[in-house]
């Protein structure tokens, strides 16, 4: 992921594929649901650490750290090999 907007939409995804709704998620993550709103929306100019932590561990995720660059999806893998 590129950018904050990047990561509020890997959250709206997950959040959907949970079938969890915004005010339920944020109630459990101690946000306030106007905050989650704006950062799925991709609105938020910057998006706490705490904040972002709990939201992750409403949804069962985690923050993974890779080198710049190492981490590809697989769409892009794809696209080195020639569309294989």
């Amino acid at each position: 992921m590129k950018s904050l907007q990047d990561l509020g939409q890997a959250v709206v995804d997950k959040r959907r594929a949970l079938g969890l709704k915004q005010k339920d998620v944020a109630a459990q993550a101690g946000i306030a649901p106007e905050s989650l709103l704006r950062f799925e929306r991709g609105q938020a100019p910057e998006f706490g650490a705490r904040k972002l932590l709990a939201v992750l561990a409403v949804l069962g995720l985690e923050v993974n750290l890779v080198q710049s660059g190492m981490a590809g999806s697989l769409d892009e893998l794809r696209r080195e090999r020639g569309g294989q």
